[in-house]
């Protein structure tokens, strides 16, 4: 495919028809109701004029994202352009709803899709809405620092061998903490066999702009990918895209988007995604060079402290860590007697920094677009004086392994079923109704139609006593579990 040039992404076609628009000066006898802020003194003064004067609806000059045909298109074909895909979506719903749309314009109710089972929740939130069958993968465990891996070509080729008849292979390609599956010889795998091939790319924007980086779904040929551009890439929250490099018709993939999107497209996350592409393709190499460079020079600084461990590239062992993302700053902190979580809260709470994400075992720092070295230095004392000060002997830690999910009912079974809430010490060996999660990362320790183990509950109650914020039950204490009733 034709690169375009330079010139071309240079433009901003949904930013320059909002400019435009403001020019012009219309009178707004449409929705939204507070009229280019007008109509809310609190909130203009807030996030300021120039905000609200371009939240905006669909109208003629500035197209309309459930079928676009003009300027939304035009920011459509140059981002498929910037990450080297068929055609790519703009998405206001996260990369949560181009994760659905994914699963959705692939798998129909009863067909099967070959998935690990440290998927985002909304891989399976995917499957109660479709009905799709899970086969997951174990993508097995690093013992010492209890992260989930990547996906093993042997699985992968059992799990095909044992299901010829699934539909697709779902991939989270890189992992949370910055772990890569064999993403091209996955593919070639699955298209061997006549599969798709879907990569949740959540964590990977930069995959596609940056110099020497694990490989991107593109590149390997997959057939679709949702891609945050607002974690690593720089546009707001909740914009993300969605990569088409495959024969599925754009029009039918934008009416199973649709089934779920909002009609009311905000301007402000698309004009985002619009000008975050711009600046990728003009400046990402050196963009995305400085964030590596930040990132390893904070790992070395970190391993210096001593009792942490911010792991890299030497986990790599050409198979379920077939390759390292090393702008992600991962730190297993149990050497020091704490847990990841309790590493998070004590910077939060005491030192002012807000990382992404505390686990049992580990804690996460996002390195992106924004960051500036001022900030990681900060960082690095943090956690050199919280060791210092809180290092605590590490006995009673919990050793965590992955725990094998025995998959009783089909998500969308267990969880339309006819459920009865228990409280959780009392849910052993009964099928779970709902999902149990720590967010983030938002990985379900149980989701719907999983049998629960006392493993599970201990797990649970562990994170629970470390401070995790654990999320999906219907019961906003998780002291009761739903689980589903006996026939």
């Amino acid at each position: 495919m034709e690169m375009k040039n330079k010139e071309s992404h240079s433009r901003a076609p949904i930013y320059e028809a909002l400019v435009e628009y403001k020019k012009a000066r219309v009178v707004p006898f449409d929705v939204p109701g507070h009229k280019q802020g007008r109509g809310n003194d609190m909130l203009r003064e807030f996030l300021g004029e120039q905000c609200l004067s371009v939240d905006v609806n669909s109208m003629k000059p500035l197209d309309n994202l459930i079928h676009p045909v003009s300027v939304i298109r035009e920011a459509e074909e140059l981002a498929a352009d910037a990450f080297g895909s068929k055609h790519a979506f703009l998405m206001v719903n996260g990369t949560s709803s181009a994760v659905q749309a994914m699963v959705m314009s692939v798998c129909k109710k009863g067909e099967k899709i070959i998935m690990p089972r440290n998927v985002h929740r909304s891989a399976i939130n995917a499957l109660i809405i479709s009905g799709a069958i899970p086969v997951y993968i174990n993508p097995g465990t690093n013992k010492q620092l209890g992260i989930p891996l990547g996906m093993s070509v042997e699985d992968v080729k059992r799990a095909i061998k044992e299901n010829p008849d699934a539909k697709a292979i779902f991939v989270n390609n890189p992992t949370y903490y910055g772990i890569c599956s064999n993403l091209k010889e996955i593919t070639k795998l699955a298209h061997e066999n006549g599969m798709y091939v879907l990569v949740d790319e959540a964590h990977g924007t930069h995959f596609y702009f940056g110099e020497d980086m694990p490989m991107s779904a593109v590149a390997a040929g997959a057939d679709m990918a949702a891609v945050s551009m607002h974690k690593t890439g720089g546009s707001l929250t909740q914009s993300s895209f969605l990569l088409l490099n495959c024969d599925l018709q754009i029009g039918y993939v934008r009416q199973i988007i649709n089934l779920t999107q909002t009609t009311s497209g905000s301007y402000l996350l698309m004009s985002s995604l619009d000008l975050a592409r711009r600046d990728l393709v003009l400046h990402g190499k050196e963009i995305f060079k400085k964030v590596k460079e930040i990132s390893e020079y904070a790992r070395g600084e970190i391993n210096k402290i001593g009792g942490y461990y911010a792991f890299s590239k030497e986990l790599i062992d050409n198979d379920a860590v077939y390759d390292f993302d090393t702008t992600k700053l991962s730190v297993f902190t149990r050497e020091i007697g704490l847990a990841g979580i309790e590493v998070y809260d004590l910077l939060r709470d005491e030192y002012g920094i807000q990382i992404e994400l505390g686990d049992i075992a580990n804690i996460l720092a996002i390195i992106s677009v924004g960051d500036r070295s001022l900030a990681i230095e900060r960082l690095i004392s943090s956690l050199s004086e919280i060791k210092r000060l809180h290092s605590t002997d590490k006995m009673g830690m919990f050793d965590h392994e992955y725990i094998d999910p025995e998959v009783i009912l089909t998500p969308q079974e267990a969880f339309y079923s006819q459920k009865t809430s228990v409280p959780l010490n009392e849910s052993n060996d009964k099928i779970c109704a709902e999902f149990v999660m720590c967010y983030p990362p938002g990985i379900p320790i149980l989701a719907p139609g999983e049998k629960i183990t006392k493993e599970i509950l201990d797990y649970i109650s562990y994170a629970k006593e470390k401070g995790c914020f654990l999320t999906g039950t219907e019961d906003t204490k998780i002291e009761n579990i739903n689980i589903v009733e006996d026939k």
